[in-house]
């Protein structure tokens, strides 16, 4: 499935699980979209392989300056420090409260839920995530399930860093389809 022209912003803090960003989004530029890291680090974000600090790569785009309507989609990889700083980033929020509002797909995988509990997207869908993280989705409203990769409107779900080539698939698939009308803020 061929996603040509398409833009997909992928959100990451200091952090991020390397596999969780570096699979997807090499599986989305080989399938025609067009990335772009956006981070509130300043000029490169430090990605981590599980405890041990992992490659640097280039911010295309500061926090600051992103606009989501620029964008087709939303990746949030996980990692345990990257999410844990995006939510507190009241600017990073905004963007991705912007991305659920408008409906585009949004893939996230491992820890990064807990960027989209922030930004109050989860109540009432059903997703999976890293298992430790199962308590605060249910707290937010979400169901849980413990399945490889979840589809819930437009938001792809993934548990860990072997769910990556079912997650990419899916996350295509959703942005081939473009936004989602039912579940745009009304």
């Amino acid at each position: 499935m061929k996603i040509e022209g398409k833009r997909v912003a992928i959100l990451v803090a200091e952090g991020f699980e390397l596999s969780e960003m570096t699979g997807p989004k090499k599986v989305l530029e080989d399938a025609g979209a067009k990335t772009a890291i956006v981070s509130p680090a300043k000029g490169e974000v430090q990605g981590w392989k599980h405890f041990d600090k992992a490659d640097k790569f280039k911010v295309d785009v500061p926090v600051d300056a992103a606009n989501a309507d620029e964008f087709d989609a939303l990746l949030l990889p996980g990692g345990v420090a990257n999410p844990d700083q995006l939510r507190g980033n009241p600017k990073a929020v905004q963007f991705v409260k912007r991305f659920v509002e408008s409906g585009k797909p949004i893939g996230v995988i491992c820890h990064g839920p807990w960027t989209l509990i922030e930004a109050g997207a989860v109540e009432g869908r059903t997703m999976t995530s890293w298992p430790t993280l199962k308590t605060d989705l249910q707290n937010a409203g979400a169901k849980w399930v413990d399945q490889e990769v979840v589809v819930d409107k437009g938001i792809v779900s993934s548990r860990k860093p072997d769910d990556v080539p079912a997650f990419s698939r899916k996350l295509i698939e959703e942005i081939a389809e473009g936004a989602h009308k039912e579940r745009r803020a009304a």
